[in-house]
């Protein structure tokens, strides 16, 4: 059985996204290994590894047509890899299948390791995704098993990563981006600080959308940010240096990530 990240996650442009035939394929099954107070995802005990996944994935990508395509996972310390064999499988299968696809890769932290971003950055992805999430004051309230210095950390390692391969004329680019969720409970200020500290590591583009709180086991909405307020972080953000942004009450992550990426180009 295959997942999507859009019904996983409850996902609220998901019917949108499927009546343009897009969708974000989340491998590794759909239980994750942490609990984060904002993520609708199960989790627990996970399924074991389907080996044959990442074919499966690329193929279902095939049949849907899909030229641009969006991957990514629960997060799974309990494999010595956290996933990155996985994701660099799906993304190669892709590759295969589909030579004139776009590939984005959105990634757990991976526990840090340089060794494993590496391998998921070797396999080609055009898009190095990995999600800040929320503000450095709220991190070990909304995401209690991650860091915000360990993600500030994976993005500045693929980012150092792409150009040291690029000099090397080894690999094309590979463009880093970050996520941000508004509404928690964090400063204005403390946005712009987030945006600027991406920025610092390499982050090349941003997304920002009002965090929606999945039930009441989950962390409370603090405010809904007005759509003109959206528009004011998108200035920041571009103002900082970002060479594309979607920021917006709706925007997610990989939403509309296929116009984010022409919004670069």
């Amino acid at each position: 059985m295959l997942h999507t990240v859009c019904q996983s996650a409850d996902c609220p442009n998901r019917h949108e996204c499927f009546n343009k035939g897009t969708a974000t394929m989340l491998i590794l099954g759909d239980i994750c290994t942490r609990d984060c107070r904002f993520c609708a995802i199960g989790h627990g005990d996970p399924v074991p590894v389907d080996k044959d996944e990442p074919r499966r994935v690329a193929q279902a990508a095939k049949d849907l047509g899909l030229r641009y395509v969006v991957v990514t996972s629960v997060t799974r310390d309990d494999l010595p890899d956290g996933g990155a064999g996985m994701f660099a499988a799906t993304v190669r299968e892709i590759r295969s299948m589909l030579p004139a696809s776009t590939v984005e890769v959105l990634t757990p932290d991976f526990e840090g390791e340089d060794e494993d971003i590496a391998a998921v950055l070797a396999a080609g992805p055009h898009v190095f995704n990995h999600n800040v999430e929320t503000v450095r004051r709220l991190q070990s309230t909304i995401r209690p098993a991650a860091d915000y210095d360990r993600s500030l950390s994976v993005l500045r390692f693929a980012s150092a990563w792409s150009a040291c391969a690029r000099r090397a004329g080894k690999r094309p680019r590979i463009v880093t981006k970050s996520g941000l969720m508004v509404g928690l409970g964090e400063t204005d200020e403390e946005i712009r600080e987030t945006m600027r500290e991406l920025r610092s590591v390499g982050c090349e583009w941003l997304t920002v959308g009002q965090y929606l709180s999945p039930s009441g086991q989950h962390a409370p909405v603090a405010r809904y940010v007005k759509p003109e307020r959206f528009v004011v972080y998108g200035e920041w953000a571009k103002e900082i240096g970002f060479a594309a942004v979607a920021s917006a009450p709706l925007v997610r992550s990989s939403y509309k990530a296929d116009e984010l990426a022409g919004q670069a180009k």
